[in-house]
């Protein structure tokens, strides 16, 4: 039985990860200096500056990771200012291996909220289908927690870091929309005509991505045909048998409700989804509650309770794009959702675009006169990973999340017959690493 913990803090936990799991995962604790490997010499430091195209998320934490192994770097973000639009983050042990790697593994784990599982429930009859234990055996099993965190909060740490380092200059008002190339240098030019000039370009800038129109030319994003509707409550509003520690997803026909508790519990994350077959994309548009609840007429009153206590929701009509393999031009990489843009229903969307990260900054610094083979590398290891998370996302919403009758039978059936370990071991190939080791993809 999952226990109810209303108004419960945030464990302040620090990572469990070992000593030799850290050197097999190319992880250095905090405070100790980067490897000398790769770093490059003074006298070429005008040289390798590398250009980042996005101050999200994996714009930032690909900063930090190339600045840390001693590349000289600019964040080039097209908005006004630095901030994240959002509000959850589903983090798993795969991103806290990432954090370490960065070196914000302390400030990341300060801002997280340790929940005790992963809860599936019914949408039409309330009752528990499954739930995976996120305690002491899964940490043990993956040397890092499960945790969910505000995205503007994390997002935060990224700034503060990226601003404490000497080797990251950070521009707002500069939104890539192009770049040229002659084999040593890479020159963007900006939306105000400005330009820039750098070893490399990692193109971060989401998915809409213009250095991804360059690099790829493959048209706009695949309009999934689901709507998400997200609103973030204070705890109190949550009815109190309900307030669990947990991650919870309530699957029904044709939609989904997840909530999960936020900084310091203070509030809960609302994000409801419903397959309406939108066609037009949309991000943030604010939307009246009785327009929210039409997807959801069918699902059994306590869900409803729960989307009735939401207030200003806005909707985002969900996105992605088809696998590719072609994610490097010369000395121009793609980089998180510009790369692989993903559905939700694996929660690895951030977690992805930060193993993108960790594993640039590696390959940088293990071909350090050769920029363009560092790129090819960094593309190779990472391809078939990320081309597993966006196809079984895709799977996920048809399978697990949305279906109904005779398929949604069968979930149960098949969810239930897992034991724990069993989960842990279905779970191994993509929490059990940052990403980095050549068979990352999974069995």
């Amino acid at each position: 039985m999952l226990r109810v913990r209303p108004g419960a803090q945030a464990e302040q936990l620090h990572g469990v990860l070992l000593e030799d799991e850290r050197e097999k995962l190319d992880i250095k604790p905090e405070g100790e200096a980067a490897p000398e490997r790769g770093k490059m010499p003074a006298s070429r430091e005008g040289r390798n500056r590398v250009l980042i195209a996005g101050g999200g998320i994996g714009g930032l934490a690909a900063a930090l990771g190339l600045a840390r192994k001693g590349c000289s770097v600019l964040v080039l973000e097209k908005a006004a200012a630095l901030g994240e639009i959002g509000a959850g983050i589903q983090l798993g042990p795969n991103a806290f291996h990432a954090f370490d790697y960065l070196g914000v593994g302390e400030a990341a784990r300060a801002m997280a909220v340790y929940i005790d599982a992963l809860r599936l429930m019914d949408a039409l009859t309330a009752e528990e289908i499954m739930h995976i234990d996120l305690g002491e055996p899964f940490r043990a099993r993956f040397k890092n927690p499960y945790a969910v965190v505000h995205r503007g909060d994390l997002h935060g740490v990224f700034v503060r870091a990226c601003r404490a380092h000497d080797k990251i200059e950070l521009k707002v008002d500069g939104e890539v929309v192009g770049y040229q190339q002659d084999g040593k240098q890479v020159t963007v030019r900006l939306a105000s005509g400005e330009t820039h000039t750098g070893a490399g370009l990692i193109g971060a800038d989401g998915l809409w991505s213009n250095v991804r129109k360059q690099v790829v030319a493959d048209g706009p994003p695949r309009v999934a045909g689901h709507t998400t509707y997200r609103s973030v409550i204070p705890t109190e509003r949550m009815p109190q048998d309900l307030r669990w520690n947990a991650a919870t997803l309530w699957a029904g026909p044709k939609c989904h409700l997840v909530h999960y508790p936020l900084s310091g519990w203070k509030v809960f994350n609302l994000v409801i989804t419903c397959h309406n077959d939108a066609r037009e994309p949309a991000a943030g548009v604010p939307v009246p509650e009785p327009e929210v609840m039409q997807g959801f007429a069918h699902v059994h009153e306590k869900a409803r309770k729960i989307i009735q206590t939401g207030k200003d929701w806005k909707y985002w009509v969900l996105c992605d794009r088809d696998p590719i393999d072609r994610w490097v031009d010369g000395r121009v990489a793609l980089l998180g959702d510009a790369a692989h843009p993903m559905l939700q229903y694996m929660a690895q969307g951030a977690c992805m675009a930060m193993e993108d990260a960790v594993c640039l900054a590696h390959m940088v610094a293990a071909f350090p006169d050769d920029f363009e083979r560092a790129l090819e590398a960094y593309r190779a290891r990472r391809v078939l990973r990320t081309t597993r998370v966006q196809l079984q996302s895709r799977a996920m919403g048809e399978h697990v999340y949305h279906p109904d009758g005779a398929h949604a039978q069968l979930r149960n059936a098949i969810l239930r017959a897992k034991t724990q370990p069993d989960w842990y071991d279905t779970l191994e190939w993509l929490y059990g690493g940052n990403g980095l080791g050549e068979d990352n993809f999974g069995p």
